[in-house]
């Protein structure tokens, strides 16, 4: 059996080989745009003169990856990859897909794709209710964190594709065994976007990956229309100030200036008590700091595991005292989660960037009814 699985894998690799063109691979030859982002920043979609095929380019797809460049091979019509070709290669539409982030569960199911997940990451933690539902019969596996992948599961579901969460690089132990097994994987680089609907437009990478961009344009036009109509609708005026998170393990990390939830609070009209952090990254700062800032703040958001305002006192005496918590203006984004704890707002609220920008609004309109990822703390 044995001998039988690696003579599969030299033979595949023989095929590989064989399907190369004789010129050498040239980014500079793809010069029709497929996909140009007009939010995004970190991958483009590219064709060559006459060819359906793609090549998709990933940019600094994980905190301080500046400089880092993956590409993907989109062949279509059997057509042949460039010789030399430093990236991976997948066939157009995938079928069988391993998501290793929850907001990549998001994208397959907003373009009606969600049936060719058949792996993801942490699965208690998924709010999609295909993947809850089909778990059941084994039609969605869990394949295991980061470094402790189960590898062997992923050849015998026969996996396409594996889409790729970096943290601070590439983890060379996955990659590196992805490769020795033939599964073509990409690094999907969703969450280092700042813009909101830079976050939701990747969505387009799966639209290209699926055979589905036209459905993907629509998509996404959609929500750019909501978000900048409600964004454009904000009365000028006085701007609530806004604390964000809570201490983890006696240090209070605060986000960037050029943050995603920072741009979400700006676009709801409000305005971030912290100016401190112009990064790329979310920084700590010391308790006491934050206390005080906390006591500047109109309204307290995401809250941590934080359910009930005794919750959040309990973590510090001194909470009870901030005038956000006297005014009851604390907010959690936990309204929809799963029972393991899993968020649906990282999850769903990539690709609806709008209905986060509406619970936001709502809540600095002074009303707590009808959030879709928010929650008041009472």
């Amino acid at each position: 059996m044995k001998r039988f699985f690696l003579f599969g894998l030299l033979w595949m690799a023989l095929l590989t080989v064989g399907c190369r063109e004789s010129r050498p691979f040239s980014a500079d030859d793809f010069t029709v745009e497929r996909y140009t982002p007009r939010h995004a920043t970190g991958f483009d979609i590219r064709s060559r003169e006459g060819s359906r095929s793609s090549l998709i380019s990933v940019r600094n797809p994980w905190q301080g990856g500046v400089g880092e460049v993956q590409y993907l091979y989109v062949v279509r019509d059997g057509e042949r990859v460039p010789a030399r070709f430093p990236g991976q290669v997948v066939e157009a539409p995938v079928r069988r897909v391993v998501c290793m982030s929850s907001s990549f569960v998001a994208m397959f199911d907003l373009l009606g794709e969600v049936e060719r997940i058949v792996g993801v990451s942490g699965i208690d933690f998924i709010a999609n209710e295909y993947v809850a539902t089909h778990r059941q019969c084994g039609e969605v596996r869990d394949v295991g964190f980061d470094s402790n992948l189960n590898f062997e599961l992923m050849v015998a579901m026969r996996v396409d594709l594996v889409l790729l969460y970096g943290v601070a690089g590439e983890d060379t132990a996955v990659t590196g065994k992805l490769r020795e097994l033939g599964i073509p994987y990409i690094y999907i680089g969703d969450y280092v976007e700042e813009s909101p609907l830079g976050k939701a437009e990747w969505m387009m990478v799966i639209a290209e990956l699926t055979d589905c961009m036209e459905r993907g344009r629509e998509l996404f036009d959609a929500t750019c229309a909501r978000y900048e109509a409600l964004r454009d609708g904000v009365k000028p005026g006085v701007r609530p100030t806004v604390m964000l998170n809570t201490p983890y393990r006696d240090t209070w990390y605060l986000p960037s200036t050029k943050s995603y939830m920072v741009r979400l609070i700006e676009d709801a009209g409000g305005r971030f008590v912290y100016s401190g952090n112009t990064g790329n990254a979310s920084l700590p700062v010391e308790i006491e700091q934050a206390y005080l800032l906390t006591n500047q703040a109109d309204y307290w958001l995401n809250t941590g595991a934080a359910n009930t305002l005794r919750e959040l006192t309990s973590q510090n005496p001194r909470f009870a005292t901030v005038p956000a918590v006297r005014d009851g203006r604390v907010f959690n984004n936990n309204r929809r989660q799963t029972p393991a704890g899993g968020s649906d707002f990282w999850e769903s609220g990539v690709v609806h960037p709008d209905r986060v920008l509406a619970d936001l609004l709502r809540i600095f309109e002074g009303r707590s009814d009808s959030l879709f990822y928010y929650k008041k703390l009472e």
